[in-house]
């Protein structure tokens, strides 16, 4: 296979986050940072089985009950348990494909000109972390599909989530979800990596049961290392960067008994992003 000729935006922004971040050793000490990449300029599906013969399994088929976690139990530990969530909270992340999303979006005017141009010079090329920029481009829904991604004994260890736009069928995220314990965390935080060309952005978020027996979880401000979202670059040695990128979603049962999640995505204190979950399961 002939490998693209790399876009000269990613090269440029691959030298940019090894020069402001950090060597890393994925294999040693940083290796909670090991997620996956593609090997591809444009994010497709290749990643999802390399991911799975890394870890000397394959990939589980379409599973219509399919979850982003195996079990919610996999977070518990002091200061969360799983046992308080709502059932419905629990089923949708434990079945996830048996859940129709519809989303709605609303940008800050300070960060849209910004949103957009990010949107147009990698997003919608490379396919790979392209936020909805105006309220119709999810008019008609999102699709999403939710892929295990299992070991050589079959058990899962992360699943891939890939969302189009029902109306344009653009892809909009690709992401591999798991549970993962940061050094000195006393309980494991949700993980996400999404990847792209020799790296990816990760995000842990620590998951918080609400009084309601909602779900919080946050990606808070903090040191290297703990809870955050981070820029990996693996290109000859690899490369972490910690971003002041800030995640707060909340999934909740609403009192006309719909599950919905409110998403705030944040720079530095400012916010840039909001969205809104509706989630229904399928009959």
């Amino acid at each position: 296979m002939i490998r693209p000729v790399p876009h000269v935006l990613d090269l440029g922004s691959r030298k940019f986050w090894q020069l402001t971040g950090r060597q890393v050793d994925l294999d040693g000490r940083e290796r909670w940072l090991d997620a996956p990449v593609s090997r591809l300029p444009r994010v497709s599906e290749e990643w999802l089985a390399a991911e799975a013969a890394r870890h000397g399994g394959v990939l589980g088929g379409d599973e219509p009950d399919a979850g982003l976690l195996a079990s919610m139990a996999l977070l518990d530990g002091p200061g969360f348990e799983s046992e308080r969530l709502r059932p419905e909270v629990r089923d949708f992340y434990e079945h996830t494909a048996a859940w129709h999303v519809e989303v709605w979006s609303g940008w800050s005017p300070v960060f849209w000109p910004a949103g957009e141009l990010v949107s147009r010079l990698w997003g919608r090329r490379v396919e790979q972390l392209a936020l909805p920029m105006r309220p119709l481009d999810v008019a008609r829904g999102m699709d999403s599909r939710v892929t295990p991604i299992r070991d050589r004994n079959g058990e899962q260890v992360a699943a891939a989530w890939n969302r189009t736009l029902r109306g344009s069928g653009r892809q909009v995220f690709s992401g591999a979800y798991s549970a993962r314990t940061l050094p000195g965390a006393n309980r494991p935080s949700v993980h996400v990596a999404f990847p792209l060309e020799s790296g990816n952005v990760q995000v842990f978020l620590r998951p918080t049961v609400t009084d309601d027996g909602g779900l919080l979880l946050e990606s808070p401000a903090g040191r290297f290392g703990q809870d955050g979202a981070y820029v990996v670059v693996r290109d000859r040695r690899a490369h972490a960067a910690r971003v002041p990128l800030y995640e707060t979603f909340h999934v909740y049962v609403d009192v006309d008994g719909v599950l919905r999640t409110d998403h705030e995505l944040r720079l530095w204190s400012a916010s840039a992003v909001r969205l809104h979950y509706k989630l229904e399961r399928v009959p």
